[in-house]
């Protein structure tokens, strides 16, 4: 007869309802994608109410849209906060979205700016041209084209195709130092992000 410790179990059991997790999610998921959003939320809202980060996020875009629920900014910002509170970029960009429109919310550049920094940050290109956007009209920061040129040249970098126009337009309007500026700041984040890169 085996004994098991306490531990061990603790483990185990973490580990079966991970993989439990992971299959109801995936089940939420394709029902998403295909369109069947009452089976999203059946499978979906249970993981997020645990807690389940991507779920979260789910739920969130399922409100914000208004799919298979009533249109609710309210309870789409409920579960982009937690879901962001975990980590979730893309909900991260997706609160600065809200908050850059005042969609449910006050608006405020300010916020938005906050929130699509994080989410920049971590590799969103969405929020990387959006941050772009707010240093070339000084929307919640000083306006700075360096820093609107450096972060649509790291979208294009990431493969935002659609980024280019407006990085090459801005390219123009800048002296030689201020590229070379713009260079070794997008550079630097690219160095400091290489582990995040490449497990992407």
């Amino acid at each position: 007869m085996r004994i098991y410790s306490k531990t061990f179990l603790s483990i185990l059991a973490l580990l079966i309802s991970s993989a439990a997790w992971t299959a109801d999610f995936q089940a939420g998921q394709a029902a998403y994608d295909s369109g069947d959003y009452q089976t999203a939320i059946a499978e979906w809202l249970p993981l997020a109410e645990a807690g389940h980060v991507s779920a979260q996020f789910g739920m969130g875009l399922l409100n914000a849209n208004g799919f298979g629920v009533p249109f609710d900014n309210e309870q789409a910002l409920k579960w982009y906060r937690l879901a962001a509170a975990q980590g979730n970029a893309e909900a991260q960009c997706n609160l600065g979205v809200m908050y850059a429109n005042g969609w449910g919310v006050p608006q405020s550049d300010e916020s938005a700016f906050e929130w699509y920094s994080l989410a920049a940050d971590y590799g969103v290109t969405e929020a990387q041209t959006n941050l772009a956007r707010m240093y070339l009209h000084g929307f919640g920061v000083p306006e700075s084209k360096v820093q609107a040129h450096r972060w649509f040249a790291i979208a294009v970098k990431l493969g935002e195709t659609s980024a280019k126009i407006k990085r090459d337009e801005i390219a123009a309007k800048l002296s030689a130092d201020e590229l070379e500026e713009s260079a070794l700041l997008a550079d630097s984040w690219f160095e400091r992000h290489e582990n995040l890169l490449a497990s992407q």
